[in-house]
């Protein structure tokens, strides 16, 4: 067999990177509607659609990123003050995708009591939820990995949810510490055996990245 030339393959990858972008872009501006805010375990909503979870540190900027993903200012409620997603948001796309907005772990203006019951919670959804695809991580390019992060790597590791790793606020840290950061965050993330291979740096502010993770949640919708 005949290899193509490395420009005809150039040509084709970057064609279908151009066709992913616009399936995503498409599938993103769709209706979105609010489905159910679950505290408890009783209170889950059936297992419907292909499930995406973002997850992350208090403040990494969870709904910030879910308002720029779907194109919307108030899909996902945003807050100075960590911790104030105190439940499980489920976020319905048509006949095609969910999205559920996770309480950010780590600082949080909660009690220990609090922090416990939505741990018990995460980790029911987490182990339980079959139609779960994929959990996005997301990470503060400011600051990288941390413990807290590391304890969510390892319980999502143990329960086989394959999850990608988001570095947020890319717009925040210098050039030369977003490279530092992006390639330690690359090099943890290899020894983990539930750790998508790519890498997504994003900015809500600036709308780095998004077109591309779009493009990579899209690839797991449910066909229209």
């Amino acid at each position: 067999m005949t290899a193509a030339p490395p420009d005809t393959v150039d040509q084709a990858e970057a064609e279908a990177i151009e066709v992913a972008i616009e399936a995503g872009r498409r599938l993103f501006a769709g209706e979105w509607r609010f489905v159910a805010g679950v505290a408890t375990i009783d209170m889950m909503p059936p297992m419907q659609l292909p499930e995406i979870a973002f997850a992350g540190r208090s403040n990494v900027g969870k709904s910030s990123l879910i308002n720029a993903l779907t194109g919307r200012t108030a899909l996902a409620r945003t807050s100075i003050t960590p911790g104030r997603t105190q439940q499980l948001n489920f976020f319905a796309l048509g006949e095609r995708l969910t999205l559920v907005d996770m309480p950010g772990y780590g600082h949080a203006a909660a009690s220990k009591q609090e922090i416990a019951r939505w741990s018990a919670v995460i980790d029911a959804y987490l182990k339980g939820r079959g139609t779960l695809m994929r959990a996005c991580l997301l990470i503060d390019a400011r600051h990288g990995l941390k413990d807290s992060d590391r304890d969510l790597m390892q319980r999502l590791d143990k329960a086989a949810v394959p999850y990608q790793a988001i570095l947020t606020k890319a717009d925040k840290p210098t050039a030369a510490a977003l490279a530092a950061c992006t390639a330690a965050v690359d090099a943890e993330l290899r020894r983990h055996p539930a750790a998508h291979p790519e890498l997504i740096i994003t900015s809500s502010t600036s709308g780095l990245g998004i077109p591309a993770l779009r493009a990579a949640l899209a690839a797991l919708a449910a066909p229209a």
